[in-house]
Formats: C-alpha cells, structure tokens, sequence
C-alpha cells in the first residue's frame, strides 16, 4: 500500500523580528512542531486565525519558507534537499494557488500568455502549441479562450482566480496547495470557485490543501482538517467530526463564530 504523498514532520519556522533595538531581537516561532500528513487524493484543509501559522505551513511544503527544524518530505524525498532536476520535477506535480488572483498575474503580461508561461518554462510546449494549450486549460475552468487576449485589469476578480487555477492545471499537477483562494473574491463568485475546485477534484483526481480561515468552506471542500493555533496543531480529524464536536476550547470557539455552524 502507497504511503502518504505528504508527511510533515515536526515542522519548525522562525522568521527574524524586524525593527531595532533590545527589545527588537531575536527570531519569531511562526511554525512550531507541525507534523500531519496528506494522503493521495485526499483533501486536507488548514484552518485557524490570522497569524495561526497556516499560509507558513503552506509555503513549506512547497519549499517558497526554509524551516528552522524538521522536514517535509513529499513521495518519501524532503522537499528542502532536492536537486535542480527533482525541484523541477517537484513543481510540475505540485502547484500553488495564492490568495491575491491580481498579485499572481504580471499586469504587463495578457492573461493567455500567463497562462501558457509554465508550458514554455518547462518545456512542454512553446509558440502556437502553448497557446492553444493555454486555451483548452481557460475553457476548463470556465474561461473563455477568448479572454485570454486582455490584461489582468480587464478581468473581474472571479476571473483573475479562475485564470490563476488555469494555469496552475497546465503542468498536469497531481497536488493543488490553496491558500485562501476565495478570500479576496464576493461571495457568490466564492461558491463558484469553489464549485469549480471541487470539480476538477474530481474530474482529475486530485490532492487538495486547502489553507482557510473558513470554516465553512473547509467544511464544503475538505475530507480532513489540522485545525492551527499559535503555530501549533491544537486538533485534527474528519471534518464532520472535528466541526460538529469540537474537542479543544479554540476549535469551538472558531466553529461558534461561524454563522449557521453549532457543535
């Protein structure tokens, strides 16, 4: 039996405090002793406040955050001592949707040619080829080709988002690592891009990390949840049972404050 795609594994962050003076020194713990894994297929969402640590844990697993201890290992081979050629693996298999669609894209850049940009980067496609590839992965998330001649000004912000996932799909990637992908964007266009995740999930068998403040919407894409605290894990299980009965004083407090959701 194939063991999990991801295993975190004591995960630890420190980022230096800025400013100067005594009281200035020093590292800051984002991230302390984090470990959970991600089986194939599965999606996993990380929930806590602003500054819990997820987006952290996140941006480690696909090697953007150096830790200060521990590992991430992904197909059994850490993330952080990969080769020029397994990285470039890696990130064809591994992709990353951020929480700023606009701030993904090079407003100097038409949508199309952003698109089609990792085709060319790894060398699967260049010229007509990439476009028209380009093209097809627009249509999937529901993004007219057509668009694909404007500038990222020209798009609504659901848009921009479905854009963003576009090209993320173009490598083929077994694994999606969300962070806050809806939280910038009204909230019909959050069902839709939602909606939009959880079909290709589907339809392309993919590996979700879902990293989200909302509860709710963990609960809408998620198998799983690692709910964080204060850099750590303060509970982790089945969605359904981590958010109809909640073990730990924070988990509550996070599920209470959600309209429409009670323990």
């Amino acid at each position: 039996m194939p063991g999990p795609l991801f295993q975190i594994d004591r995960l630890t962050v420190e980022f230096p405090r800025r400013g100067s003076g005594l009281f200035q020194r020093g590292t800051i713990r984002a991230v302390d002793g984090v470990s959970f894994d991600v089986e194939p297929g599965e999606a996993v969402g990380i929930v806590g406040e602003s500054g819990s640590g997820k987006s952290t844990v996140a941006r480690a697993m696909i090697g953007l955050t150096r830790a200060a201890s521990g590992r991430v290992l992904f197909d059994g081979h850490g993330v952080a001592g990969m080769g020029r050629a397994a990285l470039r693996a890696f990130r064809r298999r591994v992709q990353m949707i951020f929480q700023d669609p606009g701030g993904s894209l090079n407003p100097r850049i038409r949508v199309g040619d952003a698109v089609a940009e990792p085709l060319i980067i790894h060398g699967l496609a260049r010229g007509a080829s990439a476009s028209r590839m380009a093209g097809e992965a627009m249509e999937r998330v529901g993004l007219p080709a057509a668009l694909g001649v404007r500038y990222p000004h020209e798009l609504s912000g659901g848009q921009k988002q479905r854009a963003v996932i576009a090209r993320a799909l173009t490598l083929s990637p077994g694994v999606l690592i969300c962070d806050e992908p809806t939280s910038a964007l009204d909230v019909s266009v959050q069902a839709q891009v939602l909606n939009l995740l959880a079909d290709l999930r589907r339809a392309m068998n993919l590996t979700l990390v879902f990293v989200s403040h909302d509860l709710g919407v963990v609960r809408h894409v998620c198998d799983r949840v690692v709910v964080m605290h204060h850099g750590r894990i303060v509970e982790r299980g089945a969605c359904g049972e981590v958010f109809d009965s909640p073990r730990e004083a924070y988990t509550k407090a996070l599920v209470t404050a959600v309209p429409g959701m009670r323990p």
